[in-house]
């Protein structure tokens, strides 16, 4: 269903606040050359050049009397996730069989819109907590409070049912134990985080690759669990120190989060001088952040619930109406988008079979 090209990843970029971190998703060197999802590069007779923001389709689908929706992920030349994008950022070219190149759509004639996009898409957040003997011995109330402030910046509010989080916890134990399922309310989540004691765990051990292992799992079983609907996740991991259980490989874990759908994004945080950053970066591939002390971790937490937030709301649901009408067969179609000085522009094609006037 997706055309997948070749990309080379950038590994390691700096953040500014606290120490290292790695852009959104994978980096692009040759944006032009990289994954587009459902949607190709815009024919050359339109003179385009080269995109400055990659628009990647995820889903696209027509509705009679004459609508044309495309669900498509926004992206810079770095891969970070664009969020906020409005309507009137994006222009639609339309390129018929008796068209030599593309037409422009007016506004006024297409009626475009950003349409919310629950019906065809959903995202999932999964806080995985590091609670070993250290982190309830020293910061349990620090990460309480950390936890909290990420999960109310991150939960929608009013709350949509395509936007959930779920709380799991790790410790020496070879099993991720769930603190609370997914859930669309943030009142549950801050409530099962507030419900933590420091009795908790029984064993004082750190199964960190473990963690990382049965964690992806549960993102990529998410991903295939409504084959109607396109789906991300976002795995979000915090921990104090490294992996003293040693039940797993270093290796399996970043194989693991390495060979994951494209679609799970990954963040890490980091507390203290016990930590490996270097291993804490590769498994959080979207971002990491790390804390020195505990009076910092609730800013490391709420850094990475920004990243987290913006690369939820950087997927857009553009629907509009099109004057093509039954019998006009297959057209192409160009969305080329400018925001912030910078354009992007991907095509792709409908069949208006049955259309006629309006658009619902």
């Amino acid at each position: 269903m997706k055309n997948v090209f070749r990309y080379f990843f950038l590994v390691s970029l700096t953040l500014v606040i606290f120490s290292c971190g790695n852009s959104d998703d994978d980096v692009r060197f040759d944006i032009n050359n990289s994954e587009l999802g459902l949607g190709e590069e815009p024919d050359d007779c339109l003179g385009f050049g080269e995109n400055e923001l990659l628009l990647s389709i995820q889903d696209e689908y027509t509705t009679l009397p004459g609508k044309v929706s495309i669900l498509f992920k926004v992206s810079n030349l770095l891969g970070n996730p664009i969020s906020g994008l409005t309507a009137d950022e994006f222009t639609i070219y339309e390129q018929g069989r008796n068209d030599d190149c593309f037409n422009l759509i007016s506004p006024s004639e297409s009626q475009a819109r950003i349409s919310p996009n629950s019906q065809v898409f959903n995202n999932n957040t999964i806080l995985v907590l590091d609670l070993s003997n250290s982190v309830l011995a020293s910061s349990l109330t620090e990460l309480k409070a950390a936890s909290t402030s990420f999960i109310n910046n991150v939960m929608p509010s009013p709350e949509t049912p395509s936007f959930k989080m779920a709380i799991y916890w790790f410790d020496g134990e070879d099993e991720l134990h769930l603190l609370n399922p997914l859930s669309s309310s943030a009142t549950e989540l801050t409530a099962a985080v507030d419900g933590i004691t420091a009795d908790i765990s029984n064993d004082p051990s750190t199964d960190l690759y473990g963690a990382v292992i049965k964690s992806t799992k549960i993102a990529e079983d998410l991903l295939r669990a409504n084959a109607n609907v396109i789906g991300a996740s976002s795995v979000v991991l915090f921990t104090d120190g490294t992996d003293q259980a040693s039940r797993y490989k270093e290796a399996d874990a970043l194989k693991a989060v390495n060979e994951a759908s494209r679609n799970i994004s990954y963040f890490t945080i980091g507390l203290g001088s016990e930590i490996d950053t270097e291993v804490l970066s590769e498994i959080g591939k979207t971002a990491s952040v790390f804390a020195a002390n505990k009076e910092e971790l609730e800013l490391t937490f709420n850094e990475i619930s920004e990243r987290v937030a913006e690369q939820a709301n950087s997927f857009y649901l553009f629907e509009y109406c099109t004057p093509k009408r039954d019998g006009s067969g297959v057209s192409n179609l160009v969305i080329r988008l400018s925001h912030g000085g910078l354009k992007g522009a991907v095509q792709t094609k409908f069949d208006a079979k049955g259309f006629e006037g309006g658009c619902l």
